[in-house]
């Protein structure tokens, strides 16, 4: 992740953004005016685009994963085992995102429904756990790590 700043003339500021949209995964692009009055200066966080290969479809993120029953057992099990007001591991917050991803997936087209939500919010929660410095779609973060831990465990 790196930060861009560009200092351009007001009437080129939407072509900026719009070829910086195109070339980087880019966040909100905060205006201000030039401190000499008459340009525009730019300020976004930003990281090279990614290659396919490196955000894993669903079906490639989970295509060696426990069945959905055996991961809800498995996180009951593990939220059993400790007391109240325990912080967990990555691990569990991982897999139960991917948990919750999974049982969303099965609701799919329907983006509006509790499972959906419920594995919106798990998401962001390991991306706030992770803070990572990328942008992009929570659950898509979800299954990448996934699938990389899957791999290495």
């Amino acid at each position: 992740m790196f930060e861009i700043r560009v200092i351009c003339e007001p009437a080129d500021t939407d072509h900026v953004v719009a070829a910086l949209d195109r070339t980087f995964n880019a966040g909100t692009v905060t205006v201000y005016p030039g401190r000499d009055g008459g340009r525009n200066r730019l300020y976004l966080r930003a990281d090279h685009r990614s290659t396919p290969e490196s955000w894993p479809t669903p079906e490639q993120a989970y295509a060696n994963a426990p069945s959905i029953n055996s991961e809800i057992g498995w996180t009951a099990r593990t939220l059993a085992t400790f007391e109240c007001f325990t912080e967990l591991d990555r691990e569990f917050y991982l897999r139960k995102a991917a948990l919750l991803d999974r049982i969303a997936l099965l609701d799919e087209p329907d983006t509006s429904g509790d499972a959906t939500m419920t594995a919106d919010a798990a998401a962001l929660y390991l991306l706030d756990i992770d803070q990572p410095g990328v942008i992009c779609d929570p659950r898509t973060y979800v299954r990448q790590q996934y699938a990389h831990w899957a791999k290495n465990h």
